[in-house]
């Protein structure tokens, strides 16, 4: 008696097909609750991603070639660095103000040629071996330095022996469970005190491919990217640990290079195999520094007065932000 609209049985007409399942727009592969599942969409996505990123790179590549010299000037990538929040205290070489405040600031004695760099380097008390072999080694890296290891002597003792004995700068490697985690850096007689919290510490025996152990000869030293009047002073800190005349046939370079205020130190010997190309070899030891303060006068936990200290809820509220 009814009259129905489905396919009759006979009429050749079969189930209907499956139709294709559709993930939603809002699907994340995060949602998969399946963990090898999860893993294997997700790469799957990263290949498909590669592929078309190739694929578009290819035809710009093309179009490129098509245009010829009409083509337009290739875009600059977006990096952190380039999209860097301006800082208004980033230092224009032609500032007079910053100029006379480097000209009488306490490293003043030493840009001037009136002192000669001595440094102390020693550790926190008691140190196991990785701490004392990369001190050992720090100390073939900066000349003129002498390891001492401290026997429950506490630093503002310390200081005032160092300055007696004609120091110009003090060095302290703390550790957190045999592994060297912090760095004391202070500049005598006057200061400053910089903090610097120490990772990826890395020995010379632990370096691939590394080359013969360094020679005395004193090395050239690179500063990168400290712009800002804090990235300054630190730069003048460490530049202010090794003697002025580097001796260009040791062919030894040790590099503070900063990059969003992690200071990574390399210590290279470089060889020139033609009048183009150059060839370098890491020497060690390596590590990055990451400043927690930097404090007026000599090292004083107490009462000493600081400068800038790191705060990183109030700080650190944008990424492209930085403060060296």
């Amino acid at each position: 008696p009814g009259h129905g609209t489905g396919p009759v049985p006979g009429d050749g007409a079969g189930p209907p097909a499956p139709e294709r399942v559709l993930f939603p727009p809002t699907f994340s592969v995060s949602e998969i609750k399946n963990k090898q599942r999860r893993h294997f969409m997700f790469l799957r996505w990263k290949q498909q991603q590669r592929k078309e990123k190739l694929a578009l790179k290819k035809k710009r590549r093309k179009e490129r070639e098509a245009l010829g010299d009409k083509a337009p000037p290739k875009a600059v990538p977006k990096t952190i660095e380039n999209q860097r929040v301006y800082d208004e205290t980033t230092v224009d070489p032609n500032d007079e103000e910053v100029a006379f405040d480097e000209a009488t600031d306490e490293f003043a004695p030493y840009f001037n040629r009136q002192t000669v760099p001595k440094i102390l380097i020693t550790t926190s008390d008691r140190p196991r071996g990785r701490t004392v072999r990369f001190c050992e080694q720090l100390a073939t890296v900066i000349p003129n330095s002498h390891v001492y290891y401290r026997r429950g002597l506490a630093l503002k003792r310390i200081i005032p022996q160092c300055i007696a004995r004609d120091f110009t700068d003090l060095i302290v490697i703390n550790e957190d469970r045999k592994i060297p985690n912090g760095l004391v850096l202070s500049h005598l007689p006057d200061g400053p005190t910089a903090h610097f919290r120490m990772s990826s510490v890395r020995l010379r025996k632990e370096i691939k491919r590394k080359g013969k152990e360094p020679t005395e000869h004193v090395p050239e030293v690179i500063l990168n990217n400290f712009t800002t009047r804090l990235g300054h002073s630190i730069g003048r800190m460490f530049a202010a640990l090794f003697p002025h005349d580097p001796q260009f046939i040791g062919r030894q370079v040790a590099t503070f290079h900063n990059q969003r205020d992690y200071i990574f130190f390399r210590f290279h010997r470089y060889i020139f195999k033609s009048e183009k190309k150059v060839g370098i070899q890491e020497l060690g030891p390596r590590f990055t520094l990451k400043l927690r303060s930097l404090q007026k006068g000599t090292f004083d936990s107490k009462f000493g007065e600081y400068e800038w200290i790191h705060k990183r809820r109030e700080m650190d509220t944008s990424r492209r932000k930085f403060h060296l």
